[in-house]
């Protein structure tokens, strides 16, 4: 297969470029929702508990849909290249209208978790058959315009989720993070269903791996239950704990028998053969880790502890937008131009690094600029790393079956998300629930016998109650959440620094100048 060089012009016609933007455009629509419903309740937590109860399930509200989300995308990923992206892509988007409508109608933190679940079921589909359906049709040597674009909007969607969480919050309530996604994804199916236009595969026999499917959830979903709970809800010498961790190796080991006989694996094992795949696909898992774990919680700490509203917390992430979206479509445009994209991750992560050793030193007196200076340096190493990395796995595998190979790239970098949202959202509960225990308990000591109780009912406690308080009571919460959450960052950095060291070994190369929909075209 020949290859472009920089000199060489475009392989794709004027048309098929055309087509190419009106089909990026329908993507964009269902990645934005899907995206925004990743961020959009960070802002509008603290509320929500406090409306709904239950403190002890507010990592569930975030940690259900990505855990949804995760264990959907191989399915997606192998249906898309057995039977066609276009109309499980719509049916994606219903899925996710049914689980939006769930969630806006909830008057208990129980549904409300599982319309989020629902929604992560067609989340799923829309985050990795907008992907695929991109390599369908653009070839790798030009798709980083393409690619950049989308992770720009994956950006954008980071600032938006937040600030429309706090505006809806602090406005006409929370559950209209739910309705607007009802006129956004009619218009998502209306456009993909006039614009996305792929030819059918051949017909062919689908022969399901029903037991690579069930292990694959039960793997996950143990996975992320014990490190959820863990530490939290309960102690990790719990035998519920113990029984989970033990279930999540067992269905694993089981897993990865089942897959090396499987006729039609769900997650190929022979991908893991490929240096790239296996570089990239470990360091995307590390990446999940840090960028969920971090997301997830900033914006409540932004709260509680520098006394910001919801929406101010939002307007806070505009920093990372920039640094993201601008990097992410600055770097796809040079992939394009030269062809050369090893060495973007490489940077990234120096970067993303840089950005876990500032977060750890915030303190409850860091002015908000400097954290909006930290938040711009984070979104720069994202936007270098995370768009090519899923370029390098499309470009390292034959194109039948670009679909799973992305999906499963996908899976574990959504496993890296769903451990790093619940991996700090447990180390974050715990160390707040102990912090809080012993420094209120110390100051109950000190008050009169009356006022004990008083200082130690705080189970729903809320940004606005929490700076209503008495500066010393007040002090005991915004120290708390500060000293709860920055030690986290110090089991982020090795994780980062880990895979520094893996996309090291990327080998480059040559980016293709074919899909397999233009070969599909070619040949008629």
């Amino acid at each position: 297969m020949t290859t472009t060089t920089q000199s060489q012009g475009s392989v794709m016609t004027p048309e098929q470029q055309r087509r190419a933007w009106w089909v990026l455009s329908a993507l964009m629509v269902a990645m934005m929702l899907a995206s925004l419903d990743q961020m959009i309740f960070g802002t509008a937590l603290p509320t929500i508990v406090g409306e709904l109860g239950g403190m002890d399930h507010m990592s569930w509200v975030i940690t259900a849909y990505l855990l949804a989300e995760t264990v959907m995308l191989p399915i997606y990923g192998k249906l898309g290249d057995l039977i066609g992206r276009k109309h499980l892509f719509i049916g994606a988007l219903v899925i996710f209208l049914v689980g939006s409508v769930i969630g806006g109608l909830a008057h208990t933190m129980t549904l409300l978790i599982a319309g989020r679940a629902v929604q992560g079921i067609g989340a799923g589909g829309l985050m990795i058959l907008s992907q695929a359906i991109i390599a369908d049709i653009i070839p790798a040597r030009e798709r980083g315009r393409y690619m950049g674009v989308m992770g720009g909007v994956f950006g954008l969607s980071a600032v938006l989720g937040p600030l429309l969480g706090g505006w809806f919050t602090e406005g006409i309530g929370w559950r209209w993070a739910f309705w607007m996604n009802l006129p956004l994804g009619l218009l998502a199916i209306a456009v993909a269903w006039k614009f996305i236009q792929i030819p059918a595969l051949p017909k062919q026999q689908v022969r399901w791996d029903y037991l690579g499917t069930v292990f694959m959830i039960i793997a996950s979903v143990s996975l992320i239950l014990f490190t959820t709970w863990g530490g939290s809800t309960y102690e990790w010498s719990d035998p519920v704990i113990i029984g989970l961790i033990a279930t999540c190796l067992v269905a694993a080991v089981v897993l990865v028998f089942v897959e090396s006989r499987a006729e039609d694996p769900l997650i190929p094992l022979q991908f893991f053969r490929n240096r790239n795949f296996t570089l990239t696909t470990l360091a995307g898992l590390v990446l999940g880790i840090a960028m969920f774990g971090v997301l997830g919680y900033l914006p409540t700490y932004m709260q509680m502890v520098s006394g910001i509203s919801a929406t101010e917390a939002g307007y806070m992430m505009i920093p990372m937008m920039v640094g993201m979206m601008g990097c992410s479509i600055w770097s796809g445009q040079l992939v394009t131009r030269t062809g050369a994209y090893r060495h973007f991750p490489i940077i990234g992560l120096i970067i993303t690094f840089g950005s876990m050793f500032l977060f750890h030193s915030l303190t409850a007196d860091t002015p908000l600029w400097k954290l909006g200076a930290y938040l711009f340096i984070f979104g720069i190493g994202l936007g270098l790393t995370m768009q090519i990395l899923i370029l390098i796995v499309q470009n390292t595998l034959p194109l039948e079956v670009v679909g799973t190979a992305t999906s499963v790239n996908n899976f574990f970098r959504q496993i890296g998300a769903s451990i790093g949202t619940a991996l700090v959202g447990g180390i974050f509960v715990g160390n707040l629930n102990d912090l809080l225990t012993e420094r209120l308990s110390a100051m109950a000591a000190q008050q009169p016998a009356g006022q004990q109780e008083i200082l130690v009912e705080t189970n729903e406690v809320t940004p606005a109650l929490v700076h209503q308080m008495p500066d010393a009571l007040r002090e005991i919460f915004v120290s708390s959440y500060n000293d709860a959450l920055t030690p986290v960052f110090v089991v982020l950095m090795p994780l980062v620094a880990a895979a520094f060291a893996l996309v090291l070994f990327i080998k480059h190369e040559p980016l293709r100048n074919t899909t397999r929909i233009l070969e599909m075209e070619a040949a008629e």
